[in-house]
């Protein structure tokens, strides 16, 4: 298991980003979170098998049909034993 935690720039806030990252995240199997921070930008962790973590990683890059994503920022975290996926509030 491996664990990744990503920050994504660009407009991807108001288009279901976190709604269609909780919904690859499962058909993935990855476990984690997403949410919006207060900058503009959306969070997520994402812990599975390293090959789950990589496909959601590369997604995050696309992001929804309504996003423009202009980066991605990923840090490597220790696995915490997840379950599930949810959408976490705006901090």
């Amino acid at each position: 298991m491996v664990c990744k935690r990503v920050i994504v720039s660009g407009v991807v806030q108001g288009v279901f980003f976190r709604d269609s990252c909780r919904a690859e995240a499962a058909a993935q199997g990855v476990a984690g979170w997403v949410r919006n921070l207060p900058d503009g930008t959306v969070e997520a962790v994402f812990e599975g098998t390293p090959e789950a973590v990589e496909r959601m990683v590369a997604w995050a890059r696309v992001g929804p049909p309504a996003a423009s994503v202009n980066g991605v920022a990923v840090r490597d975290e220790e696995p915490g034993g997840r379950g599930g996926f949810e959408v976490r509030p705006t901090p």
